[in-house]
Parts: structure tokens; sequence; C-alpha cells
């Protein structure tokens, strides 16, 4: 049973719920797992073991009395530690919040747990969860299973790295400016990021989010198979009142016409060739899976991410300035100046003139994908960036945030967009960006299963 730990969160499920492997055999199997490669990728910063045993008991005895524990019977995941779990602290890679101990569940951690989930611990983010890469000074840093010479990707570069490493089935993830996605592209994953309203959002231990947040931010799962992501998203969707901001859509909102549009480089981005491949070879794979797809513009992305930019730096004005100053974490310091700088003035003109720009692009970007119910678009316009690239020098962190043009510009309409893993380049794993109108999470997903077909499906690395 020493290979549980490379199943898939959909085998897992399956093969608990019809009594052929135990829960407690799975999460000592993802734990082990865990003892053997968390020294040296640094994926979980807070083990969660004892929980996870104690939930993987429970979950026997239910099925032993002929009941459903639910989807995810037994399934393996982790949470990150920027959302609340009961008996953790909700740190958010910061020394500042160490002791900020939750007394209650998130919505999304709760609806792991109603469905079966066993959490075993908790993942790494940068501090304040600032960047496309992941190290901090309470957690320390967290390196790529795949090659540990590159970035895991952030913020949820902890749960991108215990997924790809085999510690769990499904990792949790947060994304306001590509946060699953690009964590999953650098460590060879899917990572999906939903609409905003499908996954309900509430930390107890913090106070409400300002406008640019409560817009953008998100919660999603990153995954090994599309099978998992569908699966995830329909367990961490459940409802929760504590969301104001939640939506009771539907997973499956019927047929779509399957028609995609192919941007190679959105608003003029520089994509290097490798990129450009992976791109080219996708849309090649749609259209042999029945896809009509056409390239053409997208609507526009810049200035989409000049209103990211805009909202994120207003929030970090009022509910993280300070403690950016008291956390006094160099690199993130060195991050947080420069994009706030690239915003310019943020004060009340401006983010008004934002959130009006920003209903004019929602409405473009509808109209656009009515017409074509996928864009394929880069996930970055990089194969991933060498460990700690950000913080060399001004001008690599321009390079950096440049590539990363879509992770920034799309949550501003806030529809869904989903990475796709489809291999590698240059000894670096590489993928695509679907994105879909609100809510047609399942036109993601067909068109990633598609492309997962034409590839192949992403392994535990070996360490």
């Amino acid at each position: 049973m020493t290979d549980l730990f490379r199943k898939s969160a959909s085998e897992i499920a399956r093969a608990v719920r019809d009594r052929s492997v135990s829960a407690v055999d799975v999460a000592r199997a993802h734990i082990d797992r865990m003892d053997q490669v968390n020294p040296t990728i640094n994926a979980v910063v807070q083990d969660g073991r004892d929980d996870a045993m104690e939930a993987a008991r429970a979950i026997d005895a239910q099925i032993a009395r002929g009941q459903d524990p639910g989807p995810m019977a037994g399934v393996p995941f982790t949470t990150k530690v920027n959302v609340d779990q009961a008996g953790f602290a909700t740190t958010n890679g910061l020394a500042v919040l160490k002791d900020a101990v939750a007394l209650q569940d998130s919505p999304v951690v709760a609806n792991i747990r109603k469905a079966g989930g066993v959490i075993i611990g908790r993942t790494n983010t940068p501090a304040l969860s600032l960047r496309w890469f992941t190290k901090n000074a309470l957690h320390g840093q967290t390196l790529n299973p795949r090659n540990t010479g590159i970035t895991p990707g952030g913020s949820s570069g902890g749960a991108a790295a215990a997924v790809a490493s085999g510690i769990c089935a499904v990792g949790h993830g947060t994304d306001i400016a590509g946060s699953v996605r690009y964590p999953a592209y650098a460590c060879g994953l899917h990572g999906l990021r939903p609409t905003v309203g499908r996954i309900p959002a509430y930390n107890a231990t913090a106070a409400d989010r300002f406008i640019g947040a409560q817009l953008m931010a998100v919660s999603g799962p990153l995954a090994r198979t599309m099978e998992d992501i569908r699966l995830a998203l329909r367990v961490m969707s459940a409802p929760d009142v504590l969301d104001p901001w939640y939506v009771p859509a539907p997973l499956d909102s019927g047929p779509f016409r399957k028609r995609a549009a192919l941007t190679l480089e959105p608003d003029g981005m520089r994509v290097e060739p490798a990129v450009k491949a992976a791109l080219t070879k996708a849309a090649l794979s749609l259209e042999a899976a029945g896809w009509q797809v056409e390239e053409v513009p997208c609507p526009p992305m810049r200035t989409a991410a000049e209103i990211n930019a805009i909202l994120w730096m207003a929030e970090t004005r009022f509910s993280a300035a300070s403690l950016m100053e008291r956390e006094a974490e160099p690199d993130s310091q060195f991050v947080f100046d420069i994009m706030r700088r690239e915003a310019g003035p943020v004060d009340l003109d401006t983010v008004m003139t934002a959130l009006q720009t920003r209903a004019a692009l929602v409405r473009q970007w509808e109209v656009f994908l009515q017409d074509y119910p996928v864009l394929i678009c880069p996930v970055s316009g990089e194969l991933p960036f060498d460990q700690q690239l950000d913080v060399r020098s001004e001008a690599d962190f321009l390079r950096v945030y440049e590539a990363q043009l879509t992770q920034r510009g799309l949550p501003v309409m806030g529809m869904p967009s989903l990475a796709v893993a489809t291999g590698t380049a240059d000894g670096k794993p590489v993928g695509v960006q679907l994105v879909a109108g609100r809510f047609r999470e399942d036109v993601l997903i067909a068109a990633g299963m598609d492309l997962e077909a034409a590839g192949a499906t992403p392994v535990v690395a070996d360490l």
C-alpha cells in the first residue's frame, strides 16, 4: 500500500468507499510521504497528522456502519496558512500573526471536512501571500519538487509542492493575482481559479476585507487530474451563509459551443517561444477533440492588470501596510514597495474610476466569452522563474511582473480560469491557461479534460 500517495483523489475516494483500502491506511501513507519529502521541500509548515488520523478513523467507522462519509471519503488534503482552520494559526506567512489561532473553520475548510476530506497539514505561503515565490521569515522557503532550482510559484507554492510531491491528493489555494494558477503551472499541475462567489470565504481571525479582495480573491483547488479538479470544486463550493458574495450557481450550466479563441500575446505581452509552442500545441489538441479554434486578440488585459494593482494596493493601504512594517521581512517589503509604486497614487478618485472602468471591462469580456466559450492564453509569459528572481533587482522584479500580466489581469473581471499542465520545456514544467465566462467552470473542465486526454496526466515527482 506504500504507493497510495501516488493515487488521485477520485481513485482514493472510490477505494475507501468500497472498502478496498481504509482511510487510515491512506492517511498513514500520505503522512509517511510527508515525513520522507517535506524536510527537503518545506511545503507543509503546520503538521495536522493527529487530527488527520482521528478523521480517518471516523470515516472508516462511518463506512463500517453503512453510512456515506461524503464524496471525498478519506482523501488527503492540505490547507493554506492564510485560511482559518480551528486550532491552527492563520499566519499568512507572517511572524506577527503566529499566535492568531482560529477558533472555527473557514467555510472552505468546513466544506472539505463535511465531504470526508482528511486535512493532513497546512501549507506555506510568502509573507502576506504577496509574491509568485514562496519564502518568509516565519516558515522558511518552499522548494519545487519538480526542479528545486525554480520557484514552486506563489502564493500557494506550498500547496502546489505538496500535491506535486504526493503529500496530498488535493491542495487548497487562494488566488487574487495568480496564486493558484501560477503555482500549478510552476509545479506541473492543474489549478482552478473559480468565479468570485463560487466558493464561500470568511476568516473570523481577521476583519472583513475591503472591496478589492471582495471582488478578486478566491479559494481554489490544485490537483494532478482534471477529474480531481472537478470533484474538489464540487466539494469546496458547498453553500455557507457566512459569505455574502456566495452565489448558489449550478456546477453544470448546460450545453456550450466547442469554440475557442487562441491569444498568444495578450495585449502585446512578451511571450517566449516555448510558451507559445505549448499554446499552439494545446490549440491543435482541442481541434483534434472537435473544437473550433480561432486565433484572435482577447479583450483588454493590461487595463485590467492596472485595476488589479490599484484595488490591491488600496486594500493593503488599510489592511496590510502596518503588518508589513511590523514584520520587516526584506524580500516582501522590497516587492511591496515596487508594487505600490507601480500602482501609482491610490486615492478615492482613483479607486472609483477603477471600479467604473472595471464594469465596462467585465461587460466586454463576457460578450467575448459568449462568442468564444473558451480562451486559450498564457499562464505566464515565461517558463517558471529561477528561485527568488523577483528580489535580485528591481529590473528582475519588473520582468517577473510583466510576465505575469494574465495572472494580474483576469481576477479583475471575476471570471474563472484554469491552469492546465501540458508537459515540460527546457527541463521546466509548462502549461496553458483556459478562461471562460462567469460560473462556467464546467466549460473549463471539459476543455481541460480534452487537453489532458491528448497529453499526459501529471504524476507525483520522485524525490
